[in-house]
């Protein structure tokens, strides 16, 4: 039984499927069988028109983006509408969402996430030499007498904690990403007061950056910062 929030995807293959309908109500209708009878919230519905073996797809972007920003699932009619895509696999893995297959429903969480990537050999693969590698370069420093160990927030060097800080500055960039469209649609001129969007942002229910708590204004004015921030640096288009 579903539980927690989805966003749907659906793909047709060419713009005459996307505009009859044909196919779509079918994997509409398999997304409404699978969400059926659970406490689950559906997001948002995603259309793409585009062949399977392209990688470029906007929907599927946005689709992902949306599934951080709710911390929600994503929830694909057929295992078929995106196993023929190198790209869509990819991105899945990169954007860290969860993805349930209706047509396999008993596939989901760190297993449908082991599915994605079986379907990924050749990654799968290179991550694998290039574990071998860092492994083989580790043994090396030990080798020589260098002490190692990982960053335990205490005694590390500043190496460390500049590594740790980058890696958590990276992460809260991505979340200020996934929430940028849903910020740009409440308040488009940014004239609205800090107050009323984190009231809209509680109303529409989306989590905060922490996914604690409810938004408040000095949340919304700590989002808008990193926003421009990341803006002015580039990192976020």
């Amino acid at each position: 039984m579903a539980k927690g929030r989805f966003v749907s995807y659906l793909r047709v293959s060419t713009d005459r499927q996307g505009k009859s309908g044909l196919g779509l109500e079918a994997q509409r209708e398999a997304v409404t069988t699978y969400l059926n009878g659970g406490a689950w919230k559906l997001v948002a519905e995603f259309v793409e028109v585009e062949s399977g073996r392209r990688g470029d797809r906007p929907e599927l972007a946005k689709a992902l983006a949306l599934c951080r920003a709710h911390r929600a699932a994503l929830v694909v009619a057929k295992v078929d509408r995106l196993a023929r895509s190198q790209g869509f696999l990819s991105r899945i893995l990169e954007a860290g969402v969860d993805v349930r297959f209706c047509d396999l429903p008993q596939i989901e969480g760190p297993t449908g996430r082991f599915l994605l990537q079986s379907m990924m050999s050749v990654a799968e693969l290179e991550a694998g030499m290039i574990s071998a590698r860092t492994k083989a370069a580790l043994a090396a420093s030990k080798a020589r007498g260098k002490k190692l160990g990982g960053f335990r927030g205490r005694a590390g060097t500043e190496a460390d904690t500049a590594l740790a800080r980058a890696a958590r500055s990276r992460k809260a960039d991505a979340q200020a990403e996934a929430l940028a469209p849903i910020l740009a649609r409440i308040d488009p001129t940014g004239a609205a007061s800090l107050r009323a969007v984190a009231k809209e942002l509680n109303t529409e229910g989306v989590p905060t950056p922490r996914g604690q708590g409810d938004w408040t204004a000095a949340a919304v004015a700590r989002l808008r910062q990193r926003l421009q921030s990341a803006d002015a640096a580039g990192r976020i288009n």
